[in-house]
C-alpha cells in the first residue's frame, strides 16, 4: 500500500454501532461538565491579571472577543457532535473526514492537552489549599523532602498526587457517578459566582471605569493612560488572546458522545449553553471586579479575595476562597474526564496499545486508561514545575479546534452518496462553478479539499506576518503591509472559491451557520493565537510529536483496525499486519498481499 493511502485511510461512520460504554449522561450532565471544566482557574485568576496589565476595565470587551472566537469553534464542535456521536472528540472527527495519520496526531495532541491541563489544575488546587493553611504543607515538605533539580518542583507535591488519584478513582467508578459529583461542584461554583456578582455590585464604583490619566500611579510600572481602555485597542486584543484560554475546556463535551443518551441533540445544545453561561460568568465577574477596585490595584494571583479584603469583608473573602476550591475541583473533574475517553478511542482503533482502552465490565468505563491517566497526571503535578508547560495545553487545543473547523468545511462539500456526479467542466469552470451545479461532484469536493489545505497555509503565513512583523506593520513599512495585503487577498479568495462550490444536501440535526465564513474565521483566529506562543512551546510540542510518531510507525500503523484485510485461498479474511509480520502464512498468495 502506498504511504499516502495508509495516511489517508478513513474510519467508516457507523451511527448505530453498539458501544461498551454506559449511555447515562443527559444534556444537563454534559452542560455541567462543560461549565465545570472551563470555569475554574480562569475565573479566579484571569480577570485580575488581564485587567491589570493588558486591558484595564475594557477586559469586558476582551472577554466578548474571546467568547465570539470560542463560539465559532464551539459551533463546529456542535455540528460534529451531531454528525459523529462517538467518544474521542476531534480525534474521531478527523479520522472520519481527513484520515488516519492526521487523526493520530490530533489524538496524541489531545492526550497532551488534557494531561497537562489536569496537572496544572490540580497543582493550582494544591497551591490554593496550601495558601488557606498559611503554606504549612509546602513548608513541611520543603524541610523534609526538598528537591534541588532545575525545572522540577521544589518539593514532591503529594497533595496534588493524592487529589489526582482520588478523582481518577471517582471517574473510573462510572460516568453517572462522577457526573453527579461534578454537578455538585459546578452548582457550588456558580453559586459563588452569583454571590460575587451581587456582593460586588454593592461595593462597585462606576467611576473606576473612567480614572483620569493624572491619577494613574507612576511607580515604575506602566499602567497605561487611565480611562476605560488604558492600554488602547492593542491592549484589548492582547487581553482577548489571554482570555481565549479561559474558554478552553468546553470540548470535553464532545468526548462523551458514546455515553450520552441522545448525543445528536444533547451535544450541540450543551456546547452552546455552556459557552453562554461561561461568558456571562466571565463578563459579570470582570465587570464588578474592575468597578470594585481600580484596574491597577488588582491582584493578579487572587483578585477576588483581594478585592473583598480591601473592603474588610472577611466573610465574603472566605466564601470566595472556598468557592475557588469547588471551582478548581470541578475544573479538575472536567479536565480528567476526556483523557481516558481519547485513550479508549485510539486504543479501540488499534493506534495505541490495546490494554489502555479495555472497558471494565462492572463500571462500564475505560477503567485501566482512567487510572493510568490519573497516575501519570498526578506524577506530573507532583514532581514537575508546570509553569512553562501550561502553554503546551493551548497549542494542542488550538490545533484541534482548527482541524475540527477544517473538517466541517470538508464534510459540507463532500459528494452525496445518492447524488449523480457530473464532472464535465474546465478547471476554471470548476473553481467558479460556472455550470451552477446544485449537488457536489468529485471535482468540486477535490477543489474544496485542496482549497482548504491552501487556506490553512495562508492562515499560517498570516499569523507569522502579524506576530513577527508587528513593529514593521505599526511603523507602516511598505514590504510588511504588501505581504499582509497579499496574504489577506489569498485568504479571502480561498473562502470565495469554497463558497462557490455546491454544498451537500444532507440534513443534520445541527449545522454551523455562515459556511465557509465562520469556520474559516475560526481557523484564522486559532492559527494567529498559535503563532503568539513562544518558540520553546513549539520545541516541546515538536518533541511530543516525535514521540507520537515513533509509536505510530512502530505500532499504530500495523495494528490499525482500518488496515485492509486480504483473503486467503479458502476465502477467509487475513489481517495484513499478520501477513507482513509473518509472510510464511500458508495459503496467501503474493498477489493478495497489500504492500
Amino acid at each position: 500500500m502506498k504511504i499516502y493511502q495508509t495516511f489517508a485511510r478513513k474510519k467508516p461512520l457507523v451511527e448505530n454501532k453498539q458501544t461498551q460504554l454506559a449511555k447515562v449522561l443527559s444534556t444537563i450532565d454534559l452542560t455541567a461538565l462543560g461549565i465545570g471544566s472551563t470555569l475554574g482557574v480562569g475565573i479566579y485568576v484571569l480577570a485580575g491579571e488581564v485587567s491589570k496589565f493588558s486591558s484595564g476595565p475594557a477586559i469586558v470587551i476582551s472577554f466578548l472577543i474571546a467568547a465570539i472566537a470560542s463560539v465559532m469553534a464551539g459551533l463546529c464542535y456542535a455540528e460534529f457532535g451531531s454528525r459523529v456521536p462517538k467518544a474521542g472528540s476531534a480525534y474521531i472527527y478527523s479520522y472520519v473526514t481527513i484520515g488516519e495519520f492526521v487523526a493520530f496526531l490530533i489524538g496524541w495532541n489531545l492526550i497532551l492537552e488534557y494531561g497537562i491541563g489536569s496537572a496544572s489544575v490540580v497543582k493550582a488546587l494544591s497551591t490554593y489549599i496550601d495558601a488557606l493553611v498559611d503554606e504549612k504543607i509546602s513548608q513541611y515538605f520543603l524541610s523534609v523532602m526538598p528537591m534541588y533539580v532545575n525545572g522540577l518542583s521544589s518539593y514532591p507535591d503529594f497533595l496534588a498526587l493524592g487529589a489526582t488519584l482520588v478523582f481518577a478513582m471517582a471517574l473510573a467508578f462510572g460516568a453517572k457517578e462522577s457526573s453527579f459529583i461534578n454537578n455538585i461542584f459546578t452548582i457550588c461554583n456558580l453559586g459563588v459566582v452569583l454571590f460575587v456578582v451581587v456582593a460586588g455590585s454593592i461595593l462597585a464604583t462606576p467611576s473606576n471605569w473612567s480614572i483620569p490619566e493624572d491619577q494613574v500611579p507612576k511607580n515604575g510600572t506602566d499602567f497605561g493612560t487611565g480611562g476605560f481602555a488604558p492600554y488602547g485597542i492593542g491592549g484589548i486584543i492582547r487581553g482577548a488572546a489571554i482570555c481565549f484560554y479561559g474558554f478552553i475546556g468546553f470540548d470535553v463535551i464532545a468526548t462523551a458522545g458514546e455515553e450520552t443518551k441522545n448525543p445528536k441533540k444533547s451535544i450541540p445544545l450543551s456546547v452552546i449553553v455552556s459557552l453562554f453561561v461561561i461568558f456571562l460568568a466571565y463578563f459579570s465577574m470582570s465587570t464588578v471586579l474592575t468597578m470594585m477596585l481600580p484596574y491597577y490595584d488588582q491582584n493578579e494571583n487572587a483578585p477576588l479575595p483581594h478585592a473583598f479584603k480591601k473592603f474588610n469583608w472577611s466573610t465574603a473573602e472566605y466564601i470566595v476562597s472556598f468557592g475557588a476550591i469547588f471551582g478548581l475541583c470541578a475544573s479538575l473533574m472536567g479536565s480528567m474526564f476526556p483523557l481516558p475517553r481519547v485513550i479508549y478511542a485510539m486504543s479501540s482503533d488499534g493506534l495505541i496499545f490495546e490494554f489502555m482502552g479495555r472497558i471494565s465490565k462492572r463500571f462500564k468505563t475505560p477503567m485501566y486508561g482512567t487510572l493510568l491517566a490519573g497516575l501519570l497526571t498526578g506524577l506530573l503535578a507532583a514532581i514537575f514545575n508546570l509553569t512553562q508547560l501550561v502553554s503546551m495545553m493551548s497549542i494542542g487545543t488550538l490545533l484541534a479546534y482548527s482541524i475540527v473547523a477544517a473538517c466541517v468545511l470538508l464534510l459540507r462539500f463532500e459528494v452525496d452518496d445518492d447524488q449523480p456526479s457530473n464532472d464535465e467542466n474546465s478547471w476554471v469552470g470548476h473553481l467558479w462553478n460556472s455550470h451552477k451545479h446544485k449537488a457536489p461532484t468529485r471535482a468540486s469536493a477535490a477543489i474544496v479539499t485542496w482549497t482548504v489545505t491552501l487556506y490553512c497555509i495562508w492562515c499560517l503565513v498570516f499569523g507569522v506576518i502579524v506576530t513577527q512583523l508587528e513593529d514593521e506593520l505599526a511603523s507602516g513599512s511598505w514590504y510588511a503591509i504588501l505581504l499582509l495585503s497579499i496574504t489577506v487577498v489569498l485568504i479571502v479568495a480561498s473562502l470565495v472559491v469554497i463558497k462557490r462550490q455546491p454544498m451537500s444536501a444532507k440534513e443534520l440535526s445541527f449545522s454551523v451557520p455562515f459556511v465557509p465564513w465562520l469556520p474559516g474565521i475560526s481557523i484564522l483566529v486559532n492559527f494567529y493565537l498559535m503563532m503568539m506562543l513562544d518558540y520553546m512551546t513549539w520545541v516541546r510540542f515538536l518533541i511530543w510529536i516525535a514521540i507520537g510518531l515513533v509509536i505510530y510507525f512502530t505500532y499504530g500503523i500495523w495494528h490499525s483496525k482500518e488496515r485492509p484485510k486480504v483473503k486467503n485461498m479458502e476465502g477467509n479474511e487475513v489481517d495484513t499486519s499478520s501477513v507482513i509480520e509473518k509472510p510464511a502464512i500458508v495459503g496467501v498468495s503474493k498477489e493478495n498481499l497489500v504492500a
